[in-house]
């Protein structure tokens, strides 16, 4: 493919990030794939298998000059971007009164100052058609149990979905924004051995399953395809109607009720 479509996808190496590198590539995309680990970037390349059509960097996205150095990579390769996918983030935060000002600055470094300024520094290199997808998460939506910096960073970076695709949509550029619910991933892995916390997903989510990193892949894939074209603004939620229902299971509604 003399021209083909370029995605940038962060946090790449594991998870959601890895499922959509793979995703994306699977459907003929060239991929440069950003994270911390080599070692791990490594295994995205060889399950891609395709170095024409890929590239990785392993990068600090909090670092001054991460942006550039991920565009320049794109740019130096392929010419152009056409999917910014910013998904990076960090887990297992906690509730406001317990957050000190370390990790909230981490926090919004991470999930909302960093995926900004890529996106700043991406879209001078965006032809029409080119779209900008952020990763944000049902406690963006609905707020959330010890969600704290957390919530907030996942906030702001849907505002920041919704400025984009006003400011640049008459450009040909569009900005959506996609909402996991709890995905089975290596970040979250930890949190489902908490009994309390699993419950609080399985018995109150009207499907027969958690989500997996497959089901936010291909909707970020459907939003970077010519089906996804006239999307624009939006927040698609994945989270098998968690946060949409009232919900709960025959098991919560039947096991035994203690009065607050």
């Amino acid at each position: 493919m003399s021209d083909p479509r370029v995605a940038v996808v962060t946090g790449a190496s594991s998870g959601i990030g890895f499922a959509c590198a793979t995703t994306l590539a699977a459907a003929g995309m060239a991929v440069i794939g950003t994270g911390r680990d080599a070692g791990r970037l490594s295994a995205l390349a060889d399950a891609i298998g395709d170095p024409d059509r890929m590239a990785t960097l392993a990068v600090d996205l909090t670092d001054d000059d991460a942006p550039q150095r991920i565009i320049d990579e794109a740019v130096s390769r392929w010419g152009h971007v056409d999917f910014l996918i910013n998904n990076a983030g960090v887990g297992s935060p906690k509730p406001l009164h317990e957050t000190d000002d370390e990790t909230l600055d981490y926090f919004l470094d991470v999930m909302l100052r960093a995926p900004f300024r890529l996106a700043r520094d991406v879209i001078p290199h965006m032809r029409p058609g080119s779209a900008i997808i952020n990763v944000t998460s049902t406690f963006a939506v609905v707020g959330g149990l010890r969600g704290g910096a957390y919530s907030a960073a996942k906030g702001g970076l849907t505002a920041l979905t919704l400025h984009i695709a006003c400011q640049y949509g008459a450009q040909g550029i569009r900005s959506n924004a996609v909402a996991p619910g709890v995905t089975v991933t290596p970040m979250v892995e930890h949190r489902l051995a908490d009994p309390g916390f699993r419950k609080m997903q399985t018995e109150m989510t009207p499907h027969t399953r958690l989500g997996r990193v497959e089901d936010i892949a291909g909707t970020v894939a459907f939003l970077c395809s010519p089906a996804g074209s006239f999307i624009n603004g939006q927040t698609i939620v994945v989270d098998g109607g968690w946060s949409s229902t009232k919900y709960l299971s025959d098991f919560a509604l039947t096991s035994e009720w203690v009065a607050r």
